[in-house]
């Protein structure tokens, strides 16, 4: 018992020694300006990423292509990019004013932009995270493209089988392809990835646009000619990190502009002064709370507001969508569209004009000048989430006046991965620990396990780890934490990047109350830990729109009351 405890804590040591080298590496390959990934420059992430085995990349160690990492992936990096051989990490460097028309990944909202044919760009704006997640994606697209490579070339002079030829064949033809032909070239492909048919039948449409529907093909396609010019040309892809995004990085630029728009709003309407709550959750369910019943008085009449929630949630519900947006910009929210670069949108409401929508019994007592102030931020990225709140707390410089924000609370609503239960459980930490130091932040929660239980819905409680990145993470170094001391009940990306600039602003700098209330709720986007239930397995569905406004509920009515 004892030799497979340690056999099972040395593993959990090896993944966490393997994310550690992985990003002392890649701070290292960010410092120096570039890199090949496939070359001797490249090897220690390849090798780093190959003992971690993450559980979002599936089968990365094994032979046969890992087909659901790829389209994990492919999702979150900008079309196209598997055919190009340079790639080239930029900051914002006016690309945006060219005729450069900007290429915004499905699942991912960055721009990025076809240079050339063999040049990409891709805009970093969020901060080292985002380096971080680009760079372990794309290890994993050109450790993918090798095992294409070994399965088609013959021998040394770079001659490929039949397989390659047809699939080749396929792909460069200017006809689209027919039933019959599609079928005979994802034979072929089934060969060289080493799946059967029924594996790549099924994940084929995942992958096809309106404009490309055979776009599956494209891209194996894609990545097996680059490995194979690697190989036999010696024609090696090369990431680069541009000199200004090497300079700028770390020194909140887009944080600073995002959060002195937000204040220059609150100070132009005459908003700054009054209790201001801060939320970061998504554009959706605090107006929807809010406003739905007014907007939707008849509905309500005959449906819960769950089910109007569910219905909003679905995108082919615009004329609703539009009904109460439109509803809550007429009765006190304000949409500021993000324009520096962070990619976090925000909508501030003003309660004063809240006039029978969701409220409190306490909140219509509320003195005028007292009504709160709801400012929320879309998602943060990792470590972006220090960089904004950390100058949104700041006081205002106003004509040379110093303005402090009157802060009462900041609440923070995300999905993160649960660690013991199932996707749309939902998580209520006492603490957050930040991945590969001792760093720690315990903190009084104002949301209690208590306050959302007995709804029908999975509640846990515990510490939550805030890693360095949500595709580094495999069974082992999890299971780690959930079975230590530890007590971690999840893991997500942002956490003690938020409480570390709460605290600094509160505890040191004096910039809010020391006494500033904070909330944390997270709902179970997946479960790391259960084969199948990764991210890489899909969304949520409607499975998040109960436990996502379940919490938002609870948010409001503790501001309400406060």
């Amino acid at each position: 018992m004892s030799i497979l405890k340690l056999q099972g804590r040395t593993r959990a040591q090896e993944s966490s020694g393997a994310i550690e080298r992985m990003y002392i590496t890649m701070r290292h390959l960010f410092n120096r300006g570039f890199y090949k990934p496939m070359g001797v420059s490249g090897e220690t992430l390849r090798e780093s990423l190959l003992t971690l085995r993450p559980e979002i990349y599936g089968s990365i160690a094994n032979e046969k292509a890992e087909l659901e990492g790829l389209l994990y992936v492919i999702d979150r990096l900008p079309h196209g990019i598997e055919e190009c051989r340079f790639i080239n990490l930029t900051s914002d460097e006016g690309y945006g004013n060219s005729h450069f028309k900007p290429i915004i990944p499905p699942k991912r909202r960055r721009n990025c932009y076809r240079i050339d044919d063999e040049q990409m760009n891709i805009e970093i704006t969020r901060g080292r995270s985002e380096i971080y997640d680009i760079l372990t994606h794309l290890t994993f697209l050109f450790i993918e493209s090798h095992k294409i490579m070994k399965r088609v070339i013959i021998d040394e002079d770079g001659s490929v089988n039949r397989d390659w030829e047809k699939l080749d064949f396929a792909v460069t033809q200017k006809d689209p392809l027919t039933q019959s032909q599609r079928e005979i070239a994802l034979t072929h492909t089934a060969s060289i990835l080493g799946r059967t048919f029924s594996d790549i039948n099924k994940l084929y449409p995942k992958f096809s646009t309106p404009d490309n529907p055979d776009r599956f093909l494209r891209v194996i396609w894609s990545l097996g000619k680059m490995a194979i010019k690697e190989a036999v040309q010696n024609e090696k892809r090369i990431i680069t990190f541009s000199p200004v995004l090497r300079e700028r990085l770390g020194h909140h630029i887009h944080g600073e502009v995002w959060a002195n728009d937000i204040k220059s709003f609150l100070t132009k309407e005459e908003l700054i002064k009054r209790p201001i709550h801060i939320i970061s959750a998504n554009m959706h369910s605090v107006m929807n709370t809010l406003y739905t019943p007014c907007a939707f008085k008849a509905e309500l009449k005959k449906k819960k507001p769950l089910d109007i929630y569910e219905e909003l949630s679905d995108s082919g519900n615009g004329n609703l969508r539009t009904k109460i947006t439109k509803f809550a910009l007429d009765n006190g929210m304000t949409f500021l569209e993000d324009k520096s670069g962070t990619n976090i949108d925000v909508q501030i409401f003003d309660t004063a004009q809240l006039e029978g929508g969701f409220q409190t019994d306490k909140f219509a007592d509320i003195d005028l000048s007292e009504k709160p102030v709801l400012v929320v931020m879309d998602y943060a990225f990792g470590e972006q989430a220090y960089e904004t709140m950390d100058e949104l707390l700041k006081p205002f410089d106003n004509d040379g006046k110093e303005i402090k924000l009157n802060v009462k609370s900041v609440s923070i609503m995300g999905k993160a991965g649960i660690l013991e239960g199932g996707k749309g459980d939902i998580m209520i930490p006492d603490a957050h620990l930040f991945e590969g130091t001792a760093d720690n932040y315990p903190f009084e929660n104002q949301l209690k396990k208590s306050d959302l239980e007995g709804q029908g819905i999975s509640v846990v409680d515990g510490a939550m780890i805030t890693v360095l990145g949500t595709s580094l993470q495999n069974k082992d170094i999890l299971r780690f934490f959930h079975d230590s001391t530890w007590n971690v009940c999840g893991l997500e990306m942002e956490g003690a990047h938020y409480q570390k600039a709460i605290q600094a602003a509160s505890r040191l700098r004096g910039s809010i109350d020391e006494d500033v209330q904070v909330r944390y709720a997270y709902y179970a986007s997946d479960n790391p830990l259960e084969t199948g239930s990764t991210l890489a397995s899909g969304g949520l569905g409607t499975s998040g729109v109960k436990p996502t406004y379940l919490i938002t509920e609870k948010i409001l009515e503790q501001i309400f009351n406060s």
